[in-house]
Formats: structure tokens, sequence, C-alpha cells
């Protein structure tokens, strides 16, 4: 069996979509940030940092997004583009994680952090300027219609999950190309499944564009 440990509206969607496009029979084990099933010694001995996503599969346990994605790729010999793209395939992989950390740094401090004392307008604006170069690199390496030339992979799912909750802090007007493609992943029926088991678009049902700073209009 396969057991994936999750939380709703999480970086952990981007494992489920997996699952749902490559087919597989899985189980999903939801947990909270806001209690303390993360930090209880059974979760750790699963995922030692007390994250998700976690992966229970093949007879032992991953922790690292990642690390999950290769492996699923790579065992079930599916969505992994080409001999020839492998190189590029890799890059996005890990080029995902640093869209991911931009996104996770405006999250935290739009969404989690809920009182206006407690946020930087310094920090929101750089961090929503740096999210936008890390999409403009999106924007030029984008094959038609999807990140490599050979169709769809894993990769599309790693990298868009940022550009996908990234849309709520930086306006796409001027990368069509994101944005078209971002509408073409949102048609896919494994995305719809994952979709309507995590219920993403909740948390970020609202944009958090930065306010200029004084001065400049």
């Amino acid at each position: 069996m396969i057991r994936l440990h999750h939380v709703p509206q999480s970086r952990s969607f981007r494992i489920l979509w997996l699952l749902e496009e490559l087919g597989l029979s899985f189980e999903v084990v939801e947990h909270s940030f806001f209690d303390k099933s993360l930090r209880g010694p059974d979760y750790l001995a699963i995922s030692p940092a007390g994250r998700v996503p976690a992966l229970e599969i093949d007879g032992r346990s991953l922790f690292e997004s990642g690390a999950i994605t290769q492996y699923l790729c790579e065992t079930r010999s599916a969505l992994q583009g080409t001999a020839a793209e492998r190189p590029d395939w890799l890059e996005w992989l890990h080029y995902a994680e640093t869209i991911a950390a931009h996104v996770a740094n405006l999250t935290q401090q739009h969404v989690v952090l809920r009182e206006d004392w407690m946020r930087s307008p310094t920090l929101m604006r750089l961090e929503a300027a740096r999210l936008r170069k890390t999409l403009e690199v999106v924007e030029q390496g984008l094959s038609d219609p999807f990140i490599l030339p050979s169709g769809f992979s894993a990769v599309d799912i790693a990298v868009s999950y940022g550009a996908i909750i990234g849309q709520r802090f930086v306006r796409l007007d001027a990368l069509p190309r994101v944005s078209a493609w971002l509408a073409r992943l949102a048609e896919r029926p494994a995305y719809r499944r994952a979709l309507a088991r995590d219920g993403l678009s909740q948390i970020y049902a609202k944009d958090f564009y930065p306010a200029p700073e004084p001065g400049h209009g």
C-alpha cells in the first residue's frame, strides 16, 4: 500500500496530483499544521523534520518532495520525459523548489501572520519581485504545450505548483505562456481529482499583490 501523509492546501499537493496522474492506488493520511500530529513520535519516525509530504512506499518512507517525485517516476517508469531530456527534467524538478521557497515566504507573510504588525511590507515586496523573476524563467523556458518538448511530465506538476499559488502574489499579465500553461494543466482530469481531494484554492481565495512603495504610485 502506498500511503501519502498530506496537509491540505500545502506543497504536498504536488505528490497527491502526481499519484493521481500515475493512476496508482494510494491512501491519504491527512494532518494539520495546527495540531501536534506532525510532532508526534510516530510521525517523526516517518518524517524526521515533521513536515509534509511523506510517502510510505515499497517498504520504506521518503520525506522530500523532489526525491519522492523522482523515485515515483523512476520506479513506475512514467512522466520522466525522454532520455535526451533527462538533464532538463532534473533541472526543472529542482528549480521548482526555488519557486516554492518564495511562495512559502509570501504565504507566511500574507496568510499565516494574521496581524498587520507581524508583517514586513518590505519583505513582501522583495519576495514578490523575486518570485516574479523565477516565473519569468518559466515563461522563457516553456515548450509548447508543456515544459519539455516531448510532452507532459512530472516537472509540469512540480513547477506549476509555485505558479498556481504564485499568481496570488504576482500578476501573470506579462507572462502569457505561463498563464496558458496553467489553464491547460487545470483541465487535466488528474489535477481536478487531486484538487477535489485537497481544496487547494480555498486558502488562496483572494489575491495578495504587494502595495507599491511610498512615493512610487
